[in-house]
């Protein structure tokens, strides 16, 4: 029912999942990650437990290739099951039951596992990881919504399209730094959900990516002059200073995330101009 991608960053600190299918929120089945554990996909006749019971082997530093191993030997529905892990070093591991829907298959290597069933070919997973191993210079996300629109041009689902999700975490990479869930984005049901999931996906950077220090501008000069000039017009008050007053607009645009005292992120500027 699905196509996937499991994968570690190339640092090493962030795991995800990347996923689309002709199903009904495909998001609340498949994907499960702990920072600095690993991720997994579990779809076909999707065993939901092999989510909590996966995290927990690889808690335990058991290497991706046992995790699916332990899994599937335990499971007596396992032909009709399909399962992708990844841990937090070494190889990823992909399984396909005998009884899963044509086509049906993975591939696995340093740091990822691809797998999808009911698929239009092979090809969906051999593109997804032609994608994947060429974009190593892409930021995590990107690169795993890159495999994820390769599969789908490559055929996708061979019954069609529906829902898809991205499943990101890392240390302190959620919002406020108080939680590992950097990235958790759905499309639940939708003509067109990849192209949504990246649409959902520039969105949510946006609001909560962060822009490298060097490139943050200082609030004095011109900048702090047409930043004052444009709060002010949105009727936010800068009498007790710029840094004040663009918290204030930041909380009702949701931009909080990325404010840095004395100095304005360009993205932050870019969205002022547009308000």
């Amino acid at each position: 029912m699905t196509y996937s991608i499991v994968a570690r960053s190339a640092d090493g600190v962030a795991l995800g999942v990347a996923v689309a299918s002709k199903f009904l929120a495909v998001g609340m089945a498949v994907p499960a990650a702990e920072a600095g554990v690993g991720a997994l996909a579990t779809q076909a006749y999707a065993n939901l437990a092999y989510r909590p019971q996966g995290l927990a082997l690889l808690r335990t530093g058991t290497p991706a290739a046992d995790v699916v191993a332990g899994l599937t030997a335990a499971d007596q529905g396992r032909e009709d099951r399909q399962l992708g892990v990844v841990g937090p070093t070494g190889s990823g591991a992909t399984y396909t039951g005998k009884g899963c829907f044509d086509w049906a298959g993975g591939v696995a290597g340093d740091g990822y596992a691809i797998q999808g069933n009911i698929l239009t070919g092979p090809e969906v997973v051999a593109e997804m990881e032609r994608s994947w191993l060429g974009s190593a210079d892409l930021p995590f996300a990107d690169r795993l919504l890159q495999a994820l629109a390769a599969g789908e041009a490559a055929g996708g689902d061979s019954r069609g399209r529906q829902s898809a999700a991205l499943y990101i975490v890392s240390p302190g990479g959620g919002y406020g730094g108080l939680s590992d869930v950097a990235v958790d984005l759905r499309v639940d049901d939708h003509r067109d959900p990849v192209a949504e999931l990246a649409r959902l996906y520039v969105l949510h950077d946006q609001l909560f990516g962060h822009t490298d220090p060097e490139l943050l501008l200082s609030l004095e000069g011109a900048v702090a002059e047409e930043v004052g000039a444009r709060l002010t017009a949105l009727g936010y008050a800068v009498d007790r200073g710029l840094d004040a007053g663009l918290a204030a607009w930041a909380g009702s645009a949701n931009m909080e995330e990325r404010l840095v005292e004395g100095r304005i992120d360009p993205v932050v500027l870019e969205v002022l101009r547009a308000a």
